[in-house]
């Protein structure tokens, strides 16, 4: 039997990413992502509901997440479910469900940069060796995964290759 385990969230982030090393010296950023449904119940009145959901990311995209993540930016995140649990001081056992960010998406550009929200920009990480290190769906450039800038063509804009298109 085979069994499938992906969370698919397309939200806006809820608090500045927190990142730090662990023993073992690898990189993991924590973050939280809201994302709200809506719907009209059987009386006719509108109804809104917002989730909430902690994600984390290990390796280098745990590193640009951090750096390029802030609270209210909108973004897609794709990964696993995974629960762990822990006994607190007060000696009662603890649960948390996190979302292990395998793909993120960042569909703004950065709050102090031109633009916003709608302008068509889309920027993809991902920890998949053999995915593209970074996409963009519109003519709006993209960034390398390993965080450096874009190349520049003449006229100011920022080159797009060929090798980066995703289709």
């Amino acid at each position: 039997m085979y069994t499938l385990n992906r969370a698919t969230i397309l939200g806006n982030v809820t608090r500045d990413p927190e990142t730090r090393q662990v023993a073992s010296g690898q990189t993991v950023c924590t973050f939280g992502v809201a994302t709200n449904r809506s719907w009209t119940d059987p009386t006719g009145q509108k109804q809104e509901q917002t989730e909430f959901h902690n994600v984390v990311a290990w390796g280098k995209l745990a590193e640009i997440c951090g750096q390029f993540l802030a609270k209210g930016r909108k973004l897609y995140v794709e990964g696993r479910l995974q629960t762990r649990d822990w006994e607190g001081q007060d000696g009662i056992r603890r649960f948390r469900t996190e979302i292990i960010a395998e793909n993120v998406i960042l569909f703004d550009r950065t709050p102090t940069g031109s633009g916003g929200e709608g302008s068509g920009y889309a920027t993809r990480y991902t920890t998949s060796p053999a995915a593209p290190k970074s996409t963009s769906p519109s003519t709006a450039s993209s960034m390398p995964v390993d965080g450096s800038a874009p190349a520049a063509a003449a006229d100011g804009e920022e080159e797009i290759r060929v090798e980066e298109i995703p289709f």
